[in-house]
């Protein structure tokens, strides 16, 4: 009996663990569906850099090289994305990466700020800024507070903010308290001036933060946001969109400037460098991916995910 017993509880075990794993084989990630194809518009500095690091730089600027069905979205649209879409795949600002999409590894290195800090992880760029023209501001006060701005970036203080926002701070020995008896207009009650932000939406969250740490530093002075990407932080504030209702006080590249986008001597720089990270859906099977899959994915070469997880 006692082994009759025994026998029928082994056969529900077998059965249970049977279940169990045909249960998780429906789960399991299918590599025969189509891969879902996300990317930024062509204003972006984090696409000029993407396409730049997969060897596709003439994407950067032209659609008809993707491949058909591309969708476009800004950093946060990616991200929400492909917090759903198990089949897609995109591109964002290492700054940006979070916990609910999969960062993947690019030629075998993992995406992290070590990595891009000691020349490992390839696909980076820099975060660049760029301030109007002396004297073309709307008062001097304005023009007095983005000077301080611009060198509360490069202390201590600013890098300890850029390195919280995700991004690689370049070197600096100053902190703001040895440097701000150098800017009186900080002691003023500046709280009825604004500052207008704009440009690369990969750096807004950098550039929120420096601002609101900074604006009670220099009379609580007003920031205004509007970042709508990298082609537009030179374009409106020395470029053609200067003086219209865009026009902007201070504007951001997640790229480098353009020929033609060479502004006045002194008015540009770097405040960071960021990598470029190829995200999918948490349960995509994908770990590692290379420039030259990149590539095919997005000019269309590979449609379905069976041709890049082999």
């Amino acid at each position: 009996m006692r082994k009759i017993l025994i026998l029928a509880m082994s056969l529900i075990s077998i059965i249970g663990l049977s279940a169990c794993g045909n249960e998780t084989n429906s789960n399991e990630f299918d590599v025969s569906k189509t891969i879902t194809v996300y990317t930024r518009d062509t204003s972006s500095g984090t696409r000029a850099g993407f396409m730049s690091g997969i060897g596709f730089s003439e994407a950067a600027e032209n659609n008809s090289l993707l491949v058909a069905g591309f969708v476009t979205k800004d950093n946060t649209g990616i991200l929400t994305a492909l917090n759903t879409d198990e089949y897609g795949i995109g591109f964002i600002s290492l700054a940006s990466l979070n916990e609910n999409v999969k960062g993947l590894k690019f030629n075998n290195v993992a995406p992290t700020i070590t990595n891009v800090v000691n020349n490992t992880y390839a696909l980076k760029r820099p975060f660049n800024y760029i301030v109007r023209t002396n004297g073309d501001y709307d008062s001097t006060n304005k023009e007095e507070i983005v000077k301080a701005f611009i060198a509360f970036l490069e202390t201590n203080d600013g890098s300890d903010i850029i390195n919280d926002k995700g991004a690689i701070p370049l070197s600096t020995s100053q902190n703001w308290d040895d440097i701000k008896s150098n800017y009186s207009v900080c002691s003023s009650d500046n709280s009825n001036i604004v500052i207008k932000f704009g440009g690369s939406d990969s750096i807004e969250k950098i550039a929120k933060a420096l601002s609101a740490s900074f604006s009670p530093k220099c009379g609580n002075f007003i920031a205004e946001h509007d970042h709508t990407g990298s082609s537009d932080g030179y374009k409106r504030t020395q470029g053609s969109e200067k003086d219209g209702d865009n026009a902007k006080d201070v504007g951001f590249a997640s790229r480098d400037f353009k020929d033609s986008e060479l502004g006045t001597v002194g008015t540009q720089g770097q405040l960071a460098w960021d990598a470029i990270v190829a995200i999918v859906h948490k349960d995509n099977a994908l770990v590692n991916v290379t420039p030259e899959e990149l590539k095919k994915i997005y000019d269309g070469t590979y449609s379905t995910w069976t041709e890049v997880i082999k």
